[in-house]
């Protein structure tokens, strides 16, 4: 969330940045916002007038009183009272303004930096890097969801009669090949230096908020509505929220964490979207990652959580390539974007497998996360994440890529996790 002072001291700046990401009637709603912090701050004003006023003529009854002037006392008297009567008024309006104004504020996309490409959708995306090894598959080569059916590693039909449509149930190797995976990543994040969290996977609505998946991905998240819980799109919700009205000590930061949680998406509307086999779930396993930092460190945060995503790719011999995300097409939080997509051969296409985001202070500013300076300063932190990595895609390329005649190789990198070579 953007902060009222970002927005009434830089308008024009916030305005063009939010014309970057394409956000609808920005001018309007910056408009409102700062309409309705006029309106709380005049009737601040106002009421604080009549508090000193109230104060004052308090003190003056007891004194007019003593000098025997009883009239001029009663006149005081039913001053104060209406001053009071008024004051009720006035602190209602105030309170009205202040959440008028905090709900638009909610409704407000961060801004994105300058280095963030103009564009309205994925053609404006642009290809940073691409790496990994060309894959040659046999002519007869197989989608995963047909190579899971025919070496019983992923049970699509199981999963629909026991929930239903997007909840697979993992089998035999395939669930091997899954844990193996989440222990492989959250290996080579502890050798980063990330500590390991095992959160809860619902979450109640102030964190929700405090992340920015309220009101923005409302519909798109599982609710329990009996205990007005939900549950978690991805750990960076819980794990971020573990810094909810915190202020930290600059030596502290930067704070590195990494947990491996299920996530649950609704993903309405995106039906007949590639939701074949493992490319759209409703329930998929993840290893998260989320740093908290300082303001000027943040960008090294960055490049030091996209080198370490690069390099699981590497080690999994996947093809990938990365994308800087344009303004239309990066999340409602972030203000910088990096996808990573690894190319499924059998399907000839490419996949997300992560995004890694700079959220600058959009989230701490709602989370109230601050760091105490060495100047004894209080100040925003800065908030990162990233997947590192999503399974389902993951496991799609691999089962795509690595087929063979003989069955499918695991990378070598999985070997010891897997404890088998190939799946046959």
């Amino acid at each position: 969330m953007l902060t009222i002072k970002q927005i009434t001291e830089n308008t024009e700046a916030v305005l063009r940045g939010l014309g970057k990401k394409h956000f609808k009637n920005a001018k309007e709603t910056i408009d409102q916002v700062i309409a309705f912090n006029d309106k709380r701050r005049n009737t601040q004003n106002q009421l604080d007038k009549n508090l000193a006023e109230v104060n004052s003529l308090s003190r003056t009854i007891g004194q007019l009183m003593k000098e025997g002037r009883k009239e001029e006392a009663e006149t005081a008297r039913a001053r104060v009272a209406e001053l009071k009567d008024i004051n009720k008024e006035l602190d209602a309006t105030m309170t009205e303004a202040a959440t008028d104004m905090q709900n638009l504020l909610y409704t407000i996309p961060n801004i994105p930096y300058d280095s963030v490409p103009e564009g309205v959708g994925a053609e404006d995306n642009v290809v940073e890097k691409m790496g990994g090894m060309e894959t040659e598959l046999p002519k007869d080569a197989l989608p995963h969801w047909e190579l899971a059916k025919k070496y019983d590693l992923i049970d699509f039909d199981l999963g629909v009669k026991i929930t239903g449509a997007g909840f697979p149930v993992y089998k035999g190797k395939g669930a091997q090949l899954q844990r193996a995976l989440i222990n492989f990543f959250l290996d080579e994040a502890r050798k980063s230096g990330y500590t390991e969290i095992m959160p809860p996977t619902v979450v109640n609505a102030a964190s929700g908020y405090g992340t920015g998946q309220l009101p923005d991905k409302e519909g798109q998240m599982y609710h329990c509505e009996v205990d007005d819980l939900y549950l978690i799109p991805t750990a960076e919700v819980p794990v971020t929220n573990i810094y909810r009205d915190v202020i930290l000590e600059e030596k502290q930061l930067p704070i590195m964490n990494c947990a491996y949680t299920q996530c649950f998406r609704r993903e309405a509307g995106s039906y007949g979207k590639d939701v074949r086999g493992l490319n759209r779930l409703h329930e998929f396993s993840k290893v998260e990652l989320v740093r908290i930092d300082k303001p000027e460190h943040s960008k090294q945060s960055h490049q030091e959580m996209l080198d370490h995503v690069e390099g699981l790719l590497q080690k999994l011999e996947l093809p990938y390539r990365i994308l800087r995300l344009c303004g239309g097409d990066m999340s409602f939080t972030a203000a910088l974007c990096f996808d990573f997509e690894v190319y499924s051969e059998a399907q000839k296409r490419w996949l997300e497998v992560s995004s890694v985001s700079n959220f600058d202070t959009y989230q701490a500013n709602r989370l109230k996360c601050r760091y105490r300076s060495a100047e004894k300063k209080t100040e925003l932190c800065h908030t990162l994440n990233g997947s590192a990595l999503a399974l389902p895609r993951i496991v799609a390329a691999l089962l795509e890529n690595n087929q063979t005649p003989e069955g499918i190789k695991i990378p070598k990198a999985l070997v010891p996790y897997c404890g088998f070579d190939i799946i046959d």
